[in-house]
């Protein structure tokens, strides 16, 4: 019996499969929302009289890119505020936060974000550069890796923090030399702030991710892993405008939701952890991760080291940055989360937090076994060398931001002098991690830098940010561009639990992007040019580009 027409034909390829037996094609089929082909001319024959046939012109199908680190609601709610992305210029962030407090002033608070440490002397802006632009009312601005809010003077009040304000033990309120704060909150001090923000309602939180799944869809994204849901100091809980979503059938996406590990409780919030993992698995939706955020950032020096930061001359200080959990602990926490079949979505940026998370793990294993639950390690700003045979030894992911992996003045004046030639030489180890056999995931943190897939990837093959001169930053940790792009597919399908996508073959979910292009005819240095054409979950398409 002769095979049935198909519902959708993609034809005159290239296909990049991303399925080691078959890596490239140039026609697919789909029915009913599942490839049911993928080959060459032979797959024509399913072209029947109400099949839409999409002819490709020599752009590539690829698999649906999938996002295993953002904060999806988060990016949605901030695209509505204060945006302070796209610049370093400190006049150019006055203007905005004039403009949008002249713009919005019945808010009681200018909320947003976005702003770059590299723009202010020692990554420290402060309350003075505020409270002439906004002097009546309290201002609160992320920075772009969010682990940090600049504040004026008269949110410092509303919070109650002088000099008298003792530093949290997960954080640092900025000081002037008798002691006074400044305006910049680093870390867990960020909450202290955070606190009197007015909460986001259900609404707010509902448009920011129906915001946020159009901007990914068009930037060929089909499914991500949410980093924050339920209970993160400072931040709003997304989880029931994810739940919200699902029931309606307005995500689209298929995300994977990852629980909040609150640092001042112990084992006994699991049981709280198995009920929203029930509470919030509906549909699209899955909440069966926890991410423990292990340490902070290098930048402000709370990213944890095996060895002490350096100090402006170049000599070793007192400080290792911070490990947020007890290391012995968090061996514990996660042999009892990976007991519970819980996958663990580590904060790890540091090499210390790296070694106290392989740790963990490497507990769990000896403890539990080899399950199934694929835990992964998300930043990997420094790894010792001596850790990087562990993730497949331990079938630990490395969950990769690639975006960052370049020279840029963050990386240049505010992290390279206080490293040290050696750990510098350390950074963002995709090349090695990969030649070790480590499986290789992709995400973008956003919004705390870009969510666009092609901006990393051009990233992680070139080491170099688009359009940018210059040396590239440790080359030898590149990525092939078909390494990269199976980081941002399969491999972010593999940390999602995603096993029926992430790759094209007979079987799996039509989740299919189309590109503009052939990324593999054009120069490296040309990947970032790249754009999304069409998007397509199960079949049905999501994005169209306007000149498409």
């Amino acid at each position: 019996m002769s095979q049935p027409a198909a519902d959708l034909v993609f034809t005159n390829g290239p296909i990049l499969t991303t399925d080691p037996a078959r890596t490239r094609a140039t026609t697919l089929a789909v029915t009913d929302g599942r490839i049911t082909a993928v080959g060459h001319d032979e797959v024509k024959d399913l072209i029947g009289t109400c099949t839409e046939v999409v002819d490709l012109h020599g752009r590539l199908l690829l698999p649906g890119f999938q996002d295993a680190h953002i904060h999806a609601v988060m990016g949605g709610i901030e695209l509505g505020e204060c945006d302070l992305t796209g610049t370093t210029d400190p006049d150019e962030y006055a203007r905005r936060i004039r403009t949008y407090a002249d713009a919005h002033p019945d808010r009681e608070w200018i909320t947003g974000g976005g702003w770059s440490m590299e723009s202010f002397e020692g990554g420290i802006p402060t309350r003075q550069f505020l409270d002439t632009l906004v002097p009546d009312r309290p201002v609160y601005l992320l920075n772009r890796d969010h682990h940090g809010a600049w504040v004026n003077t008269r949110a410092l009040d509303i919070a109650g923090i002088t000099a008298a304000t003792p530093d949290p033990q997960d954080g640092r309120i900025e000081r002037d030399p008798a002691g006074a704060p400044v305006g910049m909150l680093q870390e867990g001090a960020v909450a202290l702030a955070g606190a009197h923000l007015p909460p986001k309602t259900a609404a707010d939180r509902l448009a920011g991710l129906l915001r946020a799944q159009e901007l990914l869809h068009g930037l060929g994204i089909t499914a991500w892993q949410d980093a924050l849901l339920c209970g993160a100091d400072g931040y709003p809980d997304p989880s029931d405008a994810y739940l919200t979503a699902a029931r309606d059938r307005t995500l689209t996406a298929s995300v994977t939701g990852a629980l909040w590990w609150r640092r001042s409780v112990g084992e006994e919030q699991i049981p709280d952890l198995l009920h929203n993992r029930q509470r919030l698995t509906h549909g699209n939706l899955r909440c069966s991760t926890v991410k423990i955020m292990q340490d902070g950032v290098a930048e402000n020096h709370t990213a944890a080291m095996t060895a002490p930061y350096l100090d402006g001359c170049g000599c070793a200080t007192s400080n290792s940055g911070l490990s947020f959990v007890d290391p012995e602990a968090l061996k514990q926490y996660v042999t009892a989360l990976d007991a519970a079949d819980f996958q663990v979505h580590f904060h790890a940026l540091g090499d210390r937090a790296v070694r106290e998370a392989l740790d963990a793990v490497a507990a769990a294993r000896a403890a539990n076994g080899y399950r199934d639950t694929r835990p992964h390690l998300a930043h990997l700003q420094v790894v010792h060398p001596e850790d990087i045979h562990r993730f497949r030894q331990l079938g630990a992911t490395a969950n990769i931001q690639a975006l960052w992996a370049a020279h840029e003045p963050q990386m240049d004046e505010l992290t390279i002098p206080f490293l040290g030639p050696e750990r510098s030489a350390w950074q963002y180890p995709f090349g090695d991690l990969l030649r070790a056999g480590t499986t290789l995931a992709a995400g973008s943190d956003w919004p705390v830098s870009s969510p666009d897939p092609l901006a990393g990837i051009h990233v992680a093959v070139n080491r170099t940010l688009p359009g940018a001169a210059g040396k590239p930053f440790l080359p030898e940790q590149a990525l092939d561009l078909t390494a990269a792009l199976t980081a941002y597919t399969a491999g972010s399908a593999y940390v999602n639990h995603l096993d029926d996508a992430g790759s094209l073959h007979s079987g799996n979910r039509a989740d299919l992007v189309v590109l503009d292009r052939d990324p593999f005819s054009v120069p490296p240095e040309a990947i970032a040019e790249t754009r999304v054409h069409l998007t397509y979950i199960d079949g049905q398409r999501v994005h169209t580009a306007p000149a498409a």
